[in-house]
């Protein structure tokens, strides 16, 4: 386990995503990192952006083996990345909210009266309405 977490923070960034998008694959038919969670979790307090997103997407990747409410009771901490100074930040978790959309119904509606907070007007218009896009597009899977 040291040395997965070691490998999602290393600066070699091509070694980190491709363990990031192996343990994401591997989650979509297995449970086997769901055990990670917390570990996961706490990337998201990572002084770089990318460690931090890398943690986003992995506690989403786990959303449909969360049984016990992991999920849940982080929102509140991984919502802190959808108002990311950093736009691309902001544009890959909205990304991978998708996965939680899909397999926790029940979070819904916490994550849509959060996606209705966010501020499109701090970011550039080039990805103000990049970043509008993606949160219309969650807005729609919910069921908005």
């Amino acid at each position: 386990m040291r040395d997965i977490m070691k490998i999602l923070q290393d600066k070699d960034n091509k070694k980190a995503y491709a363990l990031l998008k192996d343990i994401g694959a591997k989650s979509t038919t297995s449970e086997e990192y769901y055990s990670y969670f917390d570990d996961f979790a706490g990337l998201m307090n990572a002084k770089s952006s990318y460690v931090r997103i890398r943690g986003f997407t992995l506690c989403c990747a786990q959303a449909r083996w969360d049984e016990s409410g992991k999920l849940q009771k982080k929102l509140p901490s991984m919502f802190a990345l959808l108002h990311d100074d950093k736009p691309i930040v902001v544009r890959q978790c909205l990304a991978v909210l998708h996965e939680v959309v899909l397999y926790r119904s029940e979070l819904c509606e916490t994550i849509k009266a959060e996606l209705e907070t966010v501020n499109v007007l701090n970011y550039m218009d080039s990805m103000s309405s990049l970043i509008k896009k993606d949160i219309d597009e969650l807005l729609k899977m919910i069921g908005e």
